[in-house]
């Protein structure tokens, strides 16, 4: 057998053996070399046309056509390189169907051997010309259509890469919120964002740690007041300015701080048993209101009434226009009243107390005061009743949260006076709020996590907990526009949370407000 038909043989049987890797190894380079005349085989072919597939030209062919004098006539075609600029091409062999492309190119040109090509050269040059030129001609055009042709499943048979595909129409990425806080999310997936950190830590020295006492509130005109050992401060959260409203004797204390709903009157009920009036915008005390023989641990404002809530198991409705202000007083607790809500509509006044009730009382005939019997008398809670919230948009619907013994969040249905819903919280409940933009609600909790939670309404899903604080957060209040909750701890420190921001591209939806349900009456103070 002559060298020329011993590479054939050896090339072939590499084909066979499916060896289609890269360019020619070096031993056969030389070894082509040595018998003046390389044999490209159909290998060498696929690998120019991987770079051809990459680059997106026609593939130049490196098989050699035989001249008269045997030796081999180049290709003035160079092959393209790599965008960047480099000459390595590294196919993606998992997308590439090798057998289909070896039958591709193989299947007409592929029937002659080399050696019938060798007889073809020794009868006539001149013939032999023209079968290369012919030849070279196929070979290219196979070439060209395996770089495009795909096979029966639809893929292409020589590729680089595999572009990703398509995501569904209804596919949500739920990354999107790591790269912008203000993006907006449908509250129907529940899957809002929810910053779980303080946005601001103010400093609250002497902060009275006692369950049963609301020592702060946030007015309409941005301004909380609250109370730290003897004294009431204003602090102005838009401008950041700390004014101190008030001192105390020695000995006395507030035990409950509440705004009127519009205006900068504020209510302070002292340890005395006494609430003041006090006019912030000029610092002066407006008046002075008896009526307890107890310390005022609870207020809630309806236009020119405010209701006191005492240690002595009273409520006091005082009608602030009026020298005798004292219109009505209420004995359904028998023990302090340390919660007390008018509902947004201001057609009822729910009240807490240690004895473990929830009492809910009727607005008058009349329009003043309440009605002296409670409307609704519930006892499901087994500890102390402080918390209390009224639905925004369900103004019927009253939230009650009860303390250690309690832990339940339980929610009423003041029309029938029915338990729509209970949930164990699994600590004790200081506080409760409703949010005005989302139907959701927010709790203040004491041991052992004391934390705020947010919850879906009326799901009571688990939305997000809400920690910072190092002790049991005893209360919170609500922004004037809603988005922003501040919660006031035993560890004597308020905390900011942002975590009621409106979503900027829902459409405005009218919620009920308190603001937006006031009273009629507008009289001024006497």
């Amino acid at each position: 057998m002559s060298q020329f038909n011993f590479v054939s043989d050896l090339q072939n049987a590499l084909i066979m053996d499916g060896e289609t890797r890269g360019p020619a190894p070096r031993w056969k380079k030389k070894l082509e070399a040595s018998l003046n005349g390389s044999v490209n085989t159909t290998r060498s072919v696929l690998s120019v046309s991987y770079n051809t597939s990459f680059s997106g030209v026609q593939a130049p062919t490196k098989t050699p056509g035989k001249s008269s004098e045997g030796k081999t006539k180049k290709s003035n075609t160079t092959p393209s390189k790599t965008p960047g600029g480099g000459d390595r091409f590294i196919p993606n062999r998992a997308a590439t169907n090798f057998e289909l492309a070896h039958f591709l190119v193989n299947k007409d040109s592929g029937d002659k051997s080399d050696e019938e090509n060798d007889k073809a050269t020794s009868s006539n040059s001149n013939e032999s010309n023209v079968q290369a030129s012919a030849h070279k001609g196929d070979r290219q055009k196979l070439i060209s259509e395996v770089a495009q042709v795909g096979d029966s499943k639809g893929g292409r048979i020589l590729c680089y890469q595999n572009k990703a595909p398509a995501a569904p129409e209804t596919h949500n990425n739920p990354l999107k919120v790591v790269y912008s806080i203000k993006t907006p999310i449908s509250t129907k997936s529940g899957s809002r964002y929810i910053p779980t950190t303080s946005e601001r830590i103010l400093d609250a020295p002497d902060f009275i740690n006692d369950y049963y006492l609301n020592l702060m509130d946030w007015s309409a005109d941005n301004i909380v007041a609250v109370a730290l050992g003897s004294c009431v401060y204003l602090w102005n959260a838009q401008t950041g300015n700390i004014e101190q409203l008030t001192e105390f004797e020695e000995g006395d204390y507030a035990g409950s701080l509440s705004w009127i709903q519009e205006g900068q009157i504020l209510a302070i009920g002292n340890s005395t048993g006494a609430v003041e009036l006090w006019d912030c915008s000029k610092v002066k005390r407006l008046r002075v209101m008896d009526g307890h023989s107890a310390r005022v641990g609870s207020l809630a404002w309806n236009s020119f009434l405010v209701s006191s809530g005492s240690r002595d198991g009273t409520i006091v409705h005082h009608d602030v226009r009026a020298r005798e202000h004292k219109l009505s007083t209420l004995s359904g607790h028998t023990q302090e009243v340390c919660g007390l809500k008018w509902s947004t509509d201001f057609k009822y006044l729910a009240s807490g107390g240690n004895d473990n009730l929830v009492n809910v009382w009727s607005a008058a005939s009349g329009g003043v005061g309440t009605a002296t019997d409670p409307l609704h008398k519930f006892n499901d809670h087994q500890a102390a009743v402080r918390a209390l919230a009224w639905c925004p948009w369900q103004p019927s619907t009253l939230a009650s949260g009860g303390g250690t013994a309690d832990r339940c969040i339980k929610f009423w249905n003041v029309n029938n006076g029915t338990l729509m819903k209970s949930v164990d919280s699994k600590s004790q409940v200081c506080s409760l709020l409703f949010s005005r933009h989302y139907k959701e609600l927010i709790s203040a909790h004491g041991f052992a996590n004391n934390q705020l939670t947010i919850w879906k309404y009326p799901t009571m899903v688990k939305q997000a907990d809400l920690t910072g604080h190092t002790s049991r957060v005893l209360q919170m209040a609500m922004s004037p526009d809603g988005s922003t909750v501040i919660s006031a701890g035993a560890d004597e420190t308020l905390r900011l949370w942002n975590c009621f921001a409106p979503d900027p591209l829902a459409s405005k939806k009218a919620v009920s407000t308190s603001k937006g349900k006031q009273s009629v009456f507008r009289q001024s103070i006497r």
